[in-house]
This record gives C-alpha cells, sequence and structure tokens, in this order.
C-alpha cells in the first residue's frame, strides 16, 4: 500500500504518499499544539492528543522519509559531479592560462 523503495526519478514526481504526508502534517500540526495546549493544563485529552500527534507525525515521517533521501541522493551525487567538472575547469585554466 504505502511504497518505500524509490529511483531517482520516480522520487521526484507527486504520489499518493505525497497526499499521504501533506494531511498527516496538517493533522500532527494541529494534534501536537492542542495536545501540548491541554497537557501544559494537566487536562487528560491533552496527553491523549498529545500522543496522538507524535504517532502521526512519526507516520509521516516514515511514508515520506524514503522519497525524500532518494531526491537528496540524486542531488547530492548531481552537485558532487559538477563540482569535480568545475575543478578539473578552474585546473585546467591554471594550467594554460
Amino acid at each position: 500500500m504505502i511504497r518505500r523503495t524509490w529511483t531517482p526519478g520516480e522520487a521526484d514526481e507527486w504520489t499518493k504518499e505525497d497526499w499521504i504526508a501533506v494531511v498527516l502534517s496538517v493533522a500532527s500540526y494541529i494534534l501536537l499544539m492542542i495536545g501540548t495546549a491541554l497537557a501544559f493544563l494537566l487536562n487528560v485529552w491533552g496527553f491523549i492528543i498529545l500522543v496522538l500527534g507524535i504517532i502521526t507525525t512519526y507516520l509521516m515521517h516514515w511514508i515520506i522519509d524514503p522519497k525524500l533521501k532518494m531526491v537528496s541522493e540524486e542531488y547530492e551525487k548531481k552537485q558532487h559531479d559538477y563540482l569535480e567538472n568545475l575543478e578539473r575547469k578552474v585546473r585546467w585554466e591554471e594550467i594554460h592560462g
């Protein structure tokens, strides 16, 4: 149901996992804020809501993290290749310049 393995091209596209993460991010933010406020007032429901907020935050991270890691790895690889190419060009100019 929830996809956990991605290629760089697939991870860059918008999928159902992104929509799930969007919904969970809003829910976790609301639950964490309300739960924290009520927990400070020592309300039992505040602690329950706070735990639910922590669970939704964990689920959101579990769902979207593989996509984000794949996109990040691809970006770092492209950046590394670019910097190596730039370094070669700068060295060539220093030698022949």
